[in-house]
């Protein structure tokens, strides 16, 4: 895959634009001896090489090899964008993201690896952006190879990427017609799978911050719409157990499953500048069949 820059100014090292473009020195490394080449005005030079002011860099990356350990598997697939650097999935409920232990297959990185396959697409490797819990529906992002990774990590610390999210959670008193949850969560003590709100001086303690506002609500459950502005582990899950209004079937946290049988959460919007054409990105995926049925 092919990307051209332009040198700003005199004396700049290769390498230091290249930094300055996200490309890391382990991308580098393998644009050097995996097959790619860097060309300063159609000539091939090394990355300390000086740029004069108005140079034209190509970068030439090499195309990624599949991951062996990874199975390619074929499932239909709900695509809501896609284009030569980025891939967006309506992920179904019941679903992981990534394969281990307890999924060695069958996950949507499987199955994008089969898509990838089967289009036969000159980069094989999958690249898991974003992450939904097995019970979790919604959008879920993948870069279609590494440099877009990077670019779409780079953006994720920065916060460009804004995430929300439908929940049906039991109607509580303490939920407002909007609001801000901004407490600590982490490991429950005793176990490695639970969540917790804790106090700053616990020692798996980080900072949460989650935004909420209500869209309507019901004698026995309330449809709310949710920002996060971090990424904790069962985040949402959490914090609205912490205001006694747990998601419906998510019976780890308090929830009751005889309205549904998996966590009520479904990822509706990303919103995202895009890393490369510097396009706004705004996607949207509708409440699947079971979270339409209670409403």
């Amino acid at each position: 895959m092919r990307f051209t820059f332009q040198a700003t100014q005199d004396g700049v090292l290769l390498k230091t634009l290249l930094k300055q473009q996200g490309i890391s020195k382990k991308l580098l490394a393998k644009i050097k001896f995996d097959g790619g080449q860097l060309l300063v005005n159609g000539i091939k030079e090394n990355a300390i090489f000086k740029l004069a002011k108005n140079d034209q860099v190509v970068v030439d990356i090499p195309s990624e090899h599949a991951t062996p350990t990874l199975v390619q598997q074929a499932m239909p697939l709900t695509i809501v964008y896609e284009d030569d650097h980025l891939l967006v999935i309506d992920k179904p409920a019941g679903i992981a993201s990534v394969t281990g232990q307890n999924y060695p297959d069958k996950t949507m990185s499987n199955f994008v690896a089969g898509y990838l396959k089967a289009q036969g697409y000159d980069n094989q490797k999958v690249h898991v952006v974003t992450r939904l819990d097995k019970d979790t529906s919604g959008l879920m992002l993948f870069a279609k190879h590494g440099y877009a990774h990077s670019r779409m990590d780079k953006l994720l610390q920065q916060k460009g990427l804004t995430k929300r999210y439908y929940a049906l959670v039991h109607t509580s008193t303490q939920l407002l017609a909007s609001g801000e949850i901004k407490v600590p969560i982490g490991r429950k003590d005793g176990s490695i799978i639970e969540r917790a709100v804790v106090n700053q001086q616990h020692p798996t303690a980080k900072y949460a911050h989650t935004s909420y506002q209500t869209v309507a609500s019901h004698a026995q459950f309330t449809l709310v719409d949710i920002q996060l502005h971090t990424g904790r582990t069962h985040q949402i899950r959490v914090h609205f157990a912490y205001l006694g209004a747990p998601l419906l079937g998510d019976d780890l946290y308090g929830g009751y499953r005889d309205q549904i049988s998996r966590q009520a959460l479904h990822c509706h919007t990303l919103s995202f500048c895009h890393p490369f054409s510097g396009e706004i990105i705004n996607l949207e995926a509708s409440l699947p069949k079971d979270m339409t049925r209670l409403l």
